[in-house]
């Protein structure tokens, strides 16, 4: 990837995770999720952050409060009692931030990691689905992922599979058919079985 990487919209995926919120109970806040580290409090605190740290690299602002919106590992025990109501609103504000044409100029940084722009706003793009379809998986409901965005983030990830990849961010590649839907092909690239059930 370059700084010149298509710009690619990330309100579809956003409203995605969006949608899942009001399906998610209380009582599967403590449930397991394909991300063997992460109970579903872990992964949306994971989310609630990773929301403000990319809308921040969107605009190239360094974050005023680097606890509040580290990317890094979520902890049910900081997620916020409105999340409910929180979530959505940093989700529509990281979506509206990489909308801007100079989001994708130039260089970035996000926890602690500066990348070019254009690949840093598809970085933003991966977490989005391949987290909206860990919470859909461990809360048991659908995710759908349009097409162009999940081709894009099996572009991201194709790349970095013949990488040496960090292993507290990827497990394994797990072997996808080509044949299969682009977003099993993602989950796979990600280090996620497709088949994957709470």
């Amino acid at each position: 990837m370059t700084q010149e990487s298509p710009i690619v919209d990330l309100g579809p995926a956003a409203r995605q995770v969006t949608a899942l919120l009001s399906g998610v109970s209380d009582d599967q806040l403590t449930a397991r999720t394909p991300c063997a580290e992460y109970s579903v409090g872990d992964l949306l605190d994971h989310i609630m952050g990773l929301a403000l740290a990319f809308q921040n690299a969107a605009r190239k602002k360094a974050p005023e409060d680097a606890e509040r919106s580290a990317p890094g590992q979520g902890s049910a025990a900081r997620l916020e009692p409105g999340w409910r109501e929180e979530l959505p609103r940093r989700l529509d504000g990281m979506a509206a931030a990489w909308r801007d044409p100079a989001a994708w100029q130039g260089s970035t940084e996000a926890g602690g990691v500066t990348l070019p722009a254009g690949v840093m706003g598809l970085v933003a793009l991966d977490e989005l689905v391949i987290h909206g379809w860990d919470l859909a998986r461990a809360t048991g409901q659908p995710f759908d992922c349009d097409s162009r965005s999940a081709e894009a983030v099996i572009g991201l990830l194709s790349q970095s599979a013949l990488e040496d990849r960090p292993k507290e961010l990827f497990g394994a590649v797990v072997p996808v058919p080509e044949s299969a839907p682009a977003l099993d092909r993602a989950v796979g690239l990600s280090g996620r079985d497709p088949a994957w059930r709470a």
